[in-house]
């Protein structure tokens, strides 16, 4: 009995997929902004250059 009531109450394999597409595809967005970012901003908007070290800008 103990098992039936725990099964009942377990997700069905699409909602599993759907919570786990919830975290996964926001996760790559996330990384592939990133990698953009890095590689695309121009020097002046990249942090950790000297002019924001000495207060310039």
């Amino acid at each position: 009995m103990m098992w039936s009531s725990l099964a009942e109450r377990m997700p069905n394999a699409l909602e599993l997929l759907c919570m786990l597409l919830a975290f996964v595809v926001p996760y790559f967005v996330y990384k592939i902004n990133q990698q953009l970012h890095k590689h695309g901003d121009p020097p002046w908007k990249k942090a950790g250059t000297d002019d924001k070290k000495n207060g310039e800008g």
